[in-house]
């Protein structure tokens, strides 16, 4: 059956009181409803990171991050529709950056879409502005525990602006550079996962180190539970995330699903090995939810384009590369707490690295019309595209996140850092009224029945008197 045709007469799709506009989709409906569904799903990907982080602050500042699961949503849906789609998806413009056609997502309705054709252009949009929220919901672990929320906010709409708009072009626009340059990105290896790593390695630098970051801890998330259940939160998300990067119903679909799920458990596989090795054969519950993450993040740029075996390795490499890199914000003196560069920015390399080896033409040929082959099929070159690629986003979104940061930190009255008082206090009681994670007594220095149940404990626990260094 022939996909729908894009008629540039009527950018709209048609008028709907003349002409039924559903007849041009009539038998592929089956393709919007999948990336519908996979869109719903994506969602949840927000929340997870938001109990993944809160869980991994200490409890004084855990609030902080839930509020801003929902507002970088809010932030980035207002600039997807005010400019970010237009900026990044419209049909004319050049390779690094869109034009304003579809501003305020004019004409943005039931015409095939630029991503693809079996899909109405306001479901192909929809499903992108989720991954522009994912990305940025991502980097702001970067103000770990001393950020402030408004400039943050601030921060997020002209970060999705200036640096994930340009990198979403030149990956998956039919104009973009790096689309026509021929480096392999399924769902976001390089937009979303490096891109987020380094922006928060740039906000982590810009902020400067925690107080008394560095002294002796026993480095405990405030709440494992909150770690696990954000982690199966997001890795049900990826799921929909990559099975719905094919933007179709296709097999390449169904492969990509399955090869998201089989890296998230090598991931898993490969980070616990290290942690015995190091831990003489004990476990971390914290440690497995890295693995999958990684696991995860190495897989999201090959999904639809290795067999299912490589993407078991791809997970198991990227697991063991992450873990093993537990030191790197030492070895970077930069107090990057929530190890977004790691985990992102150092995963997301490993991924679209390995993509170039082991991208295979059969696999990528499953939705019928790709050709996407690595060094496995004989095409060497391939690996080289993909380093291209990876020194063009981490280079284009450190230098820019760093310049944008350093210049809201000296516009009067924006302080992207929150005081010392406000610090040491907490995030919670410093921006919060009335509001905070779990025993009141924490907060008010005295014994007080809890949110759910009595505690007669002193007003702090031993983990939340120095700053938390490890983390995701």
């Amino acid at each position: 059956m022939a996909a729908p045709v894009y008629n540039a007469s009527m950018p709209e799709g048609g008028d709907p009181t003349k002409v039924d506009v559903n007849a041009q989709y009539a038998g592929l409906e089956y393709n919007y409803i999948y990336i519908t569904a996979c869109t719903f799903i994506v969602f949840l990907i927000l929340p997870g990171i938001a109990f993944l982080y809160s869980g991994l602050t200490r409890r004084k500042s855990a609030l902080a991050l839930l509020f801003q699961g929902f507002m970088i949503l809010a932030v980035v849906t207002f600039q997807w529709l005010f400019w970010g789609y237009s900026l990044a998806y419209s049909r004319n413009g050049g390779p690094f950056i869109g034009t304003l056609q579809n501003f305020g997502l004019k004409n943005v309705m039931v015409a095939p879409s630029p991503g693809s054709a079996v899909l109405p252009e306001i479901v192909f949009c929809l499903f992108q502005l989720l991954f522009c929220a994912c990305t940025v919901m991502i980097l702001a672990g970067g103000a770990f525990e001393r950020g402030n929320i408004w400039p943050s906010l601030i921060f997020s709409f002209f970060w999705a602006t200036i640096v994930y708009c340009p990198l979403a072009r030149w990956t998956w626009s039919s104009n973009g550079w790096l689309y026509k340059f021929e480096a392999i990105d399924f769902a976001g290896g390089g937009p979303v996962h490096i891109a987020s790593g380094c922006a928060a390695l740039a906000y982590a630098l810009v902020l400067g180190k925690r107080l008394h970051h560095g002294e002796a801890s026993p480095r405990k998330p405030h709440n494992t539970t909150l770690v696990f259940l954000g982690t199966v939160l997001i890795w049900t998300g990826w799921l929909g995330f990559n099975g719905g990067s094919s933007l179709n119903a296709s097999m390449r679909a169904m492969v990509a699903v399955f090869n998201t799920n089989t890296a998230g458990c090598t991931g898993i596989l490969g980070w616990v090995l290290v942690d015995m090795i190091k831990h003489k054969g004990r476990f971390s519950v914290v440690g497995a939810c890295e693995g999958a993450i990684a696991g995860l993040v190495g897989i999201t740029p090959a999904a639809g384009c290795v067999s299912l075996w490589l993407a078991a390795c791809i997970g198991f490499i990227t697991g063991i590369v992450c873990s093993s890199l537990q030191n790197i914000n030492d070895w970077l003196r930069i107090d990057e707490g929530m190890d977004v560069f790691k985990l992102h920015g150092v995963g997301g390399m490993v991924g679209a690295f390995l993509t170039g080896l082991f991208a295979s033409e059969s696999i990528s040929a499953l939705d019928g019309a790709s050709l996407t082959g690595g060094a496995i099929d004989g095409n060497g070159i391939q690996v080289g595209r993909q380093l291209a690629e990876i020194c063009a986003i981490a280079g284009y979104s450190f230098t820019v996140s760093y310049i944008l940061l350093f210049i809201l930190k000296y516009i009067p009255g924006m302080r992207l850092r929150v005081d010392e008082a406000s610090e040491m206090m907490g995030l919670d009681r410093a921006q919060f009224f009335d509001e905070q994670i779990g025993d009141w007594s924490i907060a008010h220095g005295m014994s007080s029945p809890m949110m759910m149940g009595v505690s007669k404990e002193p007003s702090g626990s031993k983990d939340e008197q120095t700053p938390k260094k490890s983390g995701v």
